[in-house]
């Protein structure tokens, strides 16, 4: 017998079933790939593209009312910490200043005048002293004049009228001793009111001097804080003031950035922050540079709760048309100091971020108190140097022997 040839039919169907066993070998070993990439890396990542450059904006307000006299500053500026950025007009300051001084003054010379009093008045006690040792030698010298007479009185040898003379100047001498003692006691009393108000201090540690000086020290503060500093190294944004504006204290000015301590807040879901730790590292993405450059930071600090719950009008979700809506959590991730100076950015620019989350050792919210300052500056610690130096001048200057 002769073999059957096979149908053209018979080997398309062995043809499209070999390329659909072949087709279910590349999904299933593509699904084992997938699900084998997903399960060894893709796992330990978490990716968001709703993050946000943050940083701190520094309002400047002035410290004292004034019109503003310059502007040293204009936005997009760069600044140093310390420099001027606005001259309020200092006449003001000046004048209180002024007058603070002379009060200063003032009360130097009143203080002086009360230890100057303890001596007088030491002396007025040692005068009513006298008077009252004076007046006892009078009553003495009038008992014995009374007792020679009366022992004459007797032999008529002293009239009535002479004896009652001498009983009258005895008596007016104890009068006068009274009054003498009452004299030396107010005058005693005089001297220790005013010792009280002197005893134990010098003149310059006087309580009415040092409230006079503290005084001087507060015009003296107003007078140099008419020159407002910037506290920081960063960059002028939003200026509002003008020339010849009259401000108040707390009137913002103009804001401060400083653009080399930024960091990222990046918002995750819910469900992307069971692997988050601190100290995580992160690979960032800005759209201003696009792939070609890439930022490395660590995860600072994870937040406490969501956007809506510190919202001003925050969700009232206990009503009857609630809809489940996925929050989201800000996560800050800290820069490279470096890569920013490099590549710097601004505040409030799109990132991409992914966490890696394979190391999970560290905590996920901070369990020890913050050791240091979040921010610092010095410029406002030398506005009152000369201060003392003016205080102790006005002191010596009305002081003086004392």
């Amino acid at each position: 017998m002769t073999a059957t040839p096979s149908t053209p039919s018979t080997a398309s169907k062995a043809s499209r079933r070999k390329a659909l066993f072949t087709l279910a070998g590349v999904v299933v070993l593509a699904g084992c790939a997938w699900g084998l990439y997903d399960w060894l890396v893709a796992s330990h990542y978490e990716h968001t593209d709703n993050a946000y450059v943050q940083g701190n904006v520094i309002q400047i307000t002035p410290q004292t009312g004034g019109t503003v006299m310059s502007i040293l500053a204009d936005d997009t500026d760069f600044v140093r910490a310390g420099a001027a950025l606005v001259q309020l007009d200092p006449a003001d300051a000046r004048v209180a200043l002024q007058q603070a001084e002379a009060n200063l003054a003032q009360a130097v010379r009143q203080t002086r005048t009360l230890y100057a009093n303890n001596s007088a008045l030491a002396a007025q006690v040692r005068l009513r002293e006298a008077e009252a040792a004076r007046a006892q030698a009078e009553i003495a010298r009038a008992e014995d004049d009374l007792r020679r007479r009366q022992a004459l009185t007797g032999e008529g040898a002293v009239s009535q009228e002479e004896l009652r003379h001498a009983q009258s100047q005895l008596q007016t001498a104890r009068t006068q001793l009274a009054a003498a003692q009452a004299g030396v006691a107010a005058a005693r009393e005089q001297l220790v009111s005013n010792q009280s108000l002197t005893q134990g201090v010098a003149v310059a540690q006087h309580p009415s001097v040092q409230a006079a000086a503290a005084k001087v020290r507060e015009a003296y503060l107003a007078d140099r804080r008419t020159a407002l500093p910037a506290p920081v190294d960063g960059y002028v944004a939003r200026r509002t003031v003008q020339l010849g504006q009259r401000v108040a204290a707390g009137t913002p000015l103009m804001t401060i950035v400083p653009l080399r301590e930024v960091w990222v807040d990046a918002n995750f879901k819910e469900n992307q922050l069971r692997n988050l730790r601190l100290g995580q590292r992160a690979t960032l993405v800005a759209d201003l540079y696009g792939k070609k450059v890439e930022y490395t930071g660590t995860v600072a600090g994870l937040g406490v709760g969501t956007g809506a719950a510190f919202a001003l009008l925050p969700a009232q979700n206990a009503t009857g048309n609630w809809i489940k809506v996925v929050q989201r959590v800000p996560v800050r991730i800290a820069l490279d100091a470096g890569q920013l100076a490099e590549h710097p950015l601004r505040v409030g620019l799109s990132m991409n971020v992914s966490v890696d989350t394979q190391d999970r050792s560290g905590p996920a919210l901070a369990d020890a108190p913050r050791k240091e300052a979040v921010a610092s500056t010095a410029v406002y610690d030398a506005l009152d140097k000369g201060a003392d130096a003016d205080v102790a001048r006005i002191i010596r200057a009305n002081l003086g022997t004392l």
